[in-house]
């Protein structure tokens, strides 16, 4: 009976040592767990690192697993004649012929003729002042050389009847049938209508300037186109004073300006110390900022030989193989200045 009860006691004892087994294995658990991380991420970091120093394995590697490509032929250059060169530039397209058109003297506008985008031909007329005085003098002048004209036909006549005169009086006289004295006064006669006639011819010619000029100054009234070209600006309208030089108020001193499209070119500042690789003649590729896919034939028309001090740049004049309606004045443009094939081939066999 004693003997089952104490069986049954150290049935009922926890074993210690069983317990104490259990917790320290489940505590080596999480730690060893860390541990295979942490070595399997350094061994990734490794190779991976290993990999970017050294790609020639990591090519040489992948090489071995293609298959062996076959030699290509050697290429041969480009056909074109051209090459895209290294140095470019940025400036604006300008016109040479560019002009404000003004009157020559003063004025008030009747007329205008002209309008912004209108093409004009030279010597065509786009304004007129008033001309009611200019006509006036016109008129006069004319009357002038007309009234001087109709002096020289009578001074003429008189002179005819006087030549006549005198030639019978010297034939009279010769014969002893009239005197010296009237010799004398026929030739007398003679030499004054001759001086009359000097004087009205040189009346003549002056009133024929006069009339000149008043016909001159009735054609300044009508201004006309220096050149032929697009009308870009209209400055007066009818109704408003001109005159070829301010003086002040509200008198305005140009009619329009017009602008020769045929004469646009463009102009671009090289950095001096590139300026050696730009020659007269060159090819440029140009391209306009508002038409940025369009790429237009160029060459370079001159360098011009002066530097500017304070942007250490030289200005180059280069001209459009071929016009376009699209190019405009005073538009941006970006230049690619390009290289001879010969010189690209050079260039690529001494590298």
């Amino acid at each position: 009976m004693t003997e089952d009860k104490s069986k049954l006691l150290r049935s009922l004892t926890i074993d210690r040592s069983a317990g104490k087994a259990e917790r320290s294995g489940s505590r080596w658990l999480p730690i060893s767990a860390v541990i295979i991380i942490c070595v399997a991420g350094f061994a990734a970091f490794a190779a991976f690192e290993f990999r970017r120093q050294d790609p020639t394995k990591e090519a040489a590697s992948q090489t071995a697993q293609q298959p062996v490509a076959q030699p290509q032929p050697p290429q041969q250059p480009p056909t074109n004649s051209k090459a895209t060169g290294s140095l470019a530039a940025s400036g604006y397209v300008v016109a040479r012929r560019k002009a404000t058109v003004a009157a020559e003297i003063t004025g008030k506008v009747v007329e205008v003729f002209i309008d912004e985008g209108m093409t004009v031909t030279e010597g065509q007329v786009v304004a007129r002042l008033d001309s009611v005085l200019a006509e006036r003098d016109y008129e006069l002048a004319r009357s002038r050389a007309e009234t001087a004209n109709a002096a020289i036909a009578a001074i003429a006549a008189d002179l005819e009847d006087a030549t006549r005169i005198m030639t019978r009086v010297q034939t009279l006289s010769q014969k002893n049938f009239a005197t010296e004295a009237d010799l004398t006064k026929a030739q007398a006669r003679v030499g004054v209508l001759n001086a009359q006639m000097r004087q009205a011819q040189s009346q003549f010619e002056t009133a024929k300037i006069d009339a000149k000029r008043s016909a001159s100054m009735l054609d300044k009234h009508q201004i006309r186109a220096p050149f032929a070209g697009v009308v870009i600006d209209r400055s007066a309208q009818p109704g408003e004073m001109i005159s070829p030089m301010s003086v002040g108020g509200y008198t305005r001193t140009g009619i329009c300006t017009i602008v020769d499209m045929d004469s646009i070119e463009i102009e671009v500042d090289v950095n001096e110390a590139f300026i050696g690789r730009v020659v007269a003649g060159g090819a440029v590729n140009a391209m306009l900022d508002a038409y940025p896919d369009w790429t237009i034939p160029a060459s370079v028309i001159a360098i011009v030989p002066t530097a500017n001090r304070e942007k250490a740049t030289v200005k180059v004049r280069i001209r459009f193989e071929k016009k376009d309606p699209r190019i405009l004045p005073d538009m941006a443009v970006k230049v690619n200045f390009l290289a001879d094939l010969k010189d690209a081939t050079k260039t690529t066999a001494a590298n």
